[in-house]
């Protein structure tokens, strides 16, 4: 086990020696320094997990090294030690990032129990710096798999706004995996080692979803037997994310609107007003535009939110990411359940391709997850897919409707086009070769389906 390394500085050499001499025998690897400008160079050689530094050197303020520290060595611990020990003084090293205040001469037994504490806090800062750089390796946009056009359009938008202030809503069916890009977005701005909050408005009554995102203080109503600091504040100079935004009732709206507005609220029960500097971002999985005609939704609070929209798409109008990610989930779950690399048949693949999926990505990645967990072979086969998936709601015999056969092959054919213009990112001449047309053909099925006109919307042309 590699031994933590500890750096005294102290411009009297007996004390330094005896410092590092005494940390020796506790098992801790030492280095020394008796002079400001010594430190600082060995602070840029190499980290330290703990500083025990005085305060008084002939080159300069000892303070400096902690203003050193705090600035540019977030994971060092520093001791602060003094012959000239005060209250004052105290506070003022405690205030520049000391995480403890010794004054000499130092008990071994108290210099020992300081230590102690200061590398268990110590590894607690490493740790949290690790699983925040774990987190954003994990949210990462790049992280977001997708061919489709119209992801690569949300991801060219989300580059553009990322890092600014605007409210953001994001749309589309449950699963496409709103929750995820909102991450992503967090992590993709300056505001990237501040909290994520998210909160569902679908998961809590109107009575608490209020103290959940505003807080309360104690006697507010019955039950808050103490203070609660809100989402809101929790996430100040942060982000939240508004999940399922359509089922906050009248009221949380008006004070949501203010919220985005003015930056300020009051919890619960209390009349002290807090100003917050927190990015919102909102989600929704029903139309909010048809919310505010049936008078369900805040029309002012609408267009307060609809400043940036991020619609996302369902699964089914992205067929050519579905073997994408499938690849994707079969390889993390894979490891996640300690089980050799499994492929997949070209059946199984068909059949994950014909269905509709109303889950979406969500519905794609539990499904993958059943498969690896169910599989006794080397690839995951039909019989290791749900039945609604073998036997989907779009393979079932429909009503019949009178029509030519021009009119029933029309949508079929749209969609097959479609698909083949997605898997080829709309390069024309790639896919009348994938469709074995040539390229006037093709052109003029989707000049006839309204392709063409999508295409020339969203730049492909």
């Amino acid at each position: 086990m590699t031994k933590k390394n500890i750096l005294v500085i102290d411009n009297d050499k007996i004390i330094r020696d005896s410092l590092c001499k005494f940390l020796s025998f506790e098992g801790f690897q030492t280095s020394g320094a008796g002079t400001l400008k010594g430190a600082l160079a060995k602070l840029q050689k190499q980290p330290y997990c703990l500083v025990i530094t005085d305060v008084n050197f002939p080159d300069g303020d000892g303070l400096e090294v902690l203003e050193t520290i705090r600035n540019n060595y977030p994971q060092t611990v520093a001791i602060v030690i003094t012959a000239n020990g005060t209250i004052e003084s105290a506070v003022k090293a405690i205030k520049r990032g000391a995480y403890d205040y010794l004054s000499k001469p130092i008990n071994d037994d108290d210099l020992r129990l300081a230590v102690g504490r200061a590398i268990k806090q110590q590894s607690l800062i490493s740790e949290n710096v690790s699983l925040r750089l774990q987190l954003e390796q994990k949210y990462r946009l790049e992280n977001i798999i997708s061919q489709n056009y119209k992801m690569a359009k949300i991801f060219d938008l989300v580059e553009a706004v990322a890092d600014s202030k605007t409210t953001i809503l994001m749309t589309g069916p449950s699963g496409t995996g709103k929750s995820m890009l909102a991450r992503a977005i967090h992590h993709r701005s300056s505001r990237h080692n501040k909290p994520f909050i998210e909160v569902s408005c679908g998961a809590l009554p109107d009575t608490l979803l209020e103290s959940e995102l505003f807080g309360h203080v104690k006697g507010a109503f019955t039950g808050a037997v103490d203070n609660k600091k809100g989402k809101f504040l929790a996430a100040d100079s942060g982000t939240i994310f508004l999940d399922e935004i359509a089922n906050a009732s009248p009221a949380l709206q008006v004070k949501l609107l203010r919220v985005l507005q003015d930056r300020q609220f009051e919890p619960v029960g209390s009349n002290k007003t807090i100003t917050v500097d927190t990015r919102v971002i909102i989600a929704s999985n029903r139309d909010l535009k048809d919310e505010v005609k049936q008078g369900r939704f805040r029309e002012d609070l609408y267009y307060r939110i609809n400043v940036v929209t991020i619609n996302l798409p369902a699964l089914r109008e992205r067929v050519g990411d579905i073997q994408l990610l499938t690849r994707h989930f079969l390889q993390l779950y894979c490891t996640q359940h300690n089980k050799e690399k499994l492929g997949i048949t070209d059946k199984t693949s068909e059949y994950l391709e014909r269905y509709s999926w109303p889950g979406n990505v969500r519905e794609l990645e539990n499904v993958v997850e059943r498969a690896v967990l169910l599989s006794k072979d080397k690839f995951i086969r039909p019989d290791d897919l749900p039945a609604s998936i073998r036997q989907p709601q779009n393979w079932q015999q429909k009503n019949y409707t009178p029509m030519s056969l021009k009119q029933a092959l029309a949508e079929p054919e749209k969609n097959l086009i479609r698909q083949a213009l997605e898997a080829n990112h709309w390069n024309r001449q790639e896919t009348a070769k994938a469709l074995q047309l040539n390229r006037t053909t093709l052109y003029k099925k989707m000049k006839r389906y309204g392709l063409y006109a999508e295409a020339e919307q969203l730049g492909l042309t």
